[in-house]
């Protein structure tokens, strides 16, 4: 199935997505019902919906008449993760760093907390970061929970994934250079968009993968250019890794979202071809289209606008 959260002009709605992109159709369910309701069972609810959808929608609506949002509007968490390591060496190199990887790199699997009040739809517009010069996309896999747990078992944690959908947390390089400096993790870098659509394809959908690492292609373009191209199967650590680590000790809700990390070569730092990283012609600037797509997930479209002003802190930035 695949799942949308939709407005067609009366409010957010969920609806089950039916059909090939050239003609597809949303089949809304009542109003009032949100995906993450139907979230926290084995599925039977998400089941059930899902025939409701088909057999009795409460609307019927051409895809090209709604304006798609984020599946999950507001998740419960956000978590970005970095399942690829190659995207780490890459990112490594334009900066000038050997591509060797510290040991711990391959100890535990990294991740940080995203905010998710900066969750954007598929098809929004996306402002430069207030106070960027080096913005950058990120070409990445969203898992999000269907049935919550803790203290979870690499082995099956993958099991409490309910779908995929696209994930982009735009970044600010030169942002994320200083809270790299402050040491204590992401701050400004990642606060300002997180992308999540267009669908939230359930896992029946996309091949077995009883460890996480779904066989989905994924590309991602610039202005029509292709920057990069890989599948989730060639992650080095898998969901169920990283679902059994982040839940270690902490609950996962319903709806949570976990970021797979950028597709190698995905994002433009990596594509850096200056020591100067500041002088990298590459960086998105207002205007620019960034198309993230993926014959299982979908196809989302962003374009940059101008950064807002900043009010200015009394040392200058």
């Amino acid at each position: 199935m695949k799942w949308v959260t939709y407005d067609a002009g009366d409010g957010a709605r969920t609806g089950l997505l039916e059909g090939e992109l050239e003609g597809a159709k949303v089949h809304g369910l009542a109003a009032g019902t949100t995906l993450l309701s139907l979230l926290g069972d084995d599925g039977e609810r998400l089941a059930a919906a899902g025939e409701t959808a088909r057999t009795d929608p409460a609307e019927v609506r051409p895809l090209d008449a709604v304006r798609l949002l984020a599946p999950i509007p507001r998740p419960p968490a956000v978590r970005d993760a970095l399942c690829f390591l190659d995207h780490l060496r890459g990112c490594y190199r334009a900066l000038g760093r050997p591509p060797e990887l510290p040991e711990v790199w391959s100890q535990t699997p990294a991740f940080y907390f995203g905010n998710p009040a900066a969750v954007v739809g598929p098809h929004d517009d996306v402002a430069i970061s207030p106070a960027c010069e080096l913005f950058d996309f990120e070409l990445e896999i969203g898992a999000v929970i269907g049935r919550g747990g803790r203290d979870l078992h690499p082995d099956d944690a993958a099991s409490h994934i309910v779908g995929l959908t696209f994930f982009n947390d735009w970044s600010g390089r030169d942002l994320q250079i200083r809270d790299m400096a402050h040491g204590i993790g992401m701050g400004k870098a990642k606060d300002s968009a997180i992308t999540l659509g267009p669908a939230l394809v359930t896992v029946d959908e996309l091949g077995a993968a009883a460890d996480g690492r779904f066989p989905v292609e994924v590309s991602a373009a610039v202005n029509g250019t292709e920057v990069a191209r890989g599948s989730l199967a060639d992650a080095d650590w898998s969901f169920g890794e990283i679902l059994a680590y982040v839940s270690r000790g902490t609950d996962l809700l319903p709806g949570d979202v976990v970021g797979s990390g950028t597709v190698p070569g995905g994002c433009l730092l990596e594509h850096v071809d200056t020591p100067d990283i500041a002088a990298f012609s590459g960086w998105l600037r207002p205007g620019d289209v960034v198309s993230l797509r993926s014959p299982a997930l979908g196809e989302t479209a962003q374009t940059i606008l101008p950064a807002p002003a900043v009010t200015r802190l009394r040392t200058g930035f």
